[in-house]
């Protein structure tokens, strides 16, 4: 999975930072990006990286502290509804992509992108199309983001009983739809999104 990463070492370029997000499609919760700069994208210990979609979540949360011990450098970062509905989703994601980079200990000699180019970042950097899927370091920070945010909507299950963000995630399901109908929207509502302007 690392054919990307693999000709970038070829070309002596060491230090790849792979970069995803997670929450881009639901309408309660916080976007949360990650970027990780992987030790040894060789290792043994992280031979089961792969898109955290195609993971259960035991195996997510398992993955997530070996990502954390394999990583030169990560950061996390966190995009809350109220800035997501103040400059839109597409810019926040871009604008967290940057901060996520910034934030790195070590500074990258590469960034890699899931799908979305980061306009204005000084170093080089590349927009892989499913990059999740295709490269180490990507999939490695799709698994911080997803589980990071997992455990916040957990927590906002347990301030906003009623709602099953425990369960959802914050995805517009049947029973999100039906708790917004019956309860209301909350401060963790994305109110930009067309269903929960609605209820407005």
């Amino acid at each position: 999975m690392s054919g990307i990463e693999a000709a970038l070492r070829a070309s002596g370029v060491m230090r790849i930072a792979g970069v995803d997000e997670a929450g881009r499609g639901p309408c309660a919760g916080p976007l949360i990006i990650a970027a990780v700069i992987l030790k040894d994208s060789d290792s043994p210990v992280l031979a089961r990286v792969r898109d955290s979609k195609a993971l259960t979540e035991k195996v997510r949360e398992e993955l997530y502290e070996v990502v954390i011990d394999q990583a030169l450098s990560y950061s996390i970062i966190e995009i809350a509804p109220e800035e997501i509905d103040r400059f839109g989703l597409h810019k926040s994601n871009l604008e967290g992509m940057r901060r996520a980079i910034n934030s790195l200990t070590t500074p990258p000699e590469y960034v890699l992108t899931d799908g979305y180019a980061i306009e204005g970042l000084a170093i080089p950097n590349l927009a892989v199309w499913k990059g999740d899927q295709v490269a180490l370091s990507i999939s490695a920070a799709s698994i911080l983001a997803k589980v990071y945010r997992d455990r916040i909507m957990r927590e906002m299950d347990v301030k906003y009983p009623g709602y099953g963000f425990a369960k959802h995630k914050g995805y517009a399901t049947a029973a999100h739809t039906a708790a917004l109908q019956e309860l209301g929207i909350t401060e963790i509502h994305r109110k930009s999104f067309a269903n929960i302007a609605s209820l407005i």
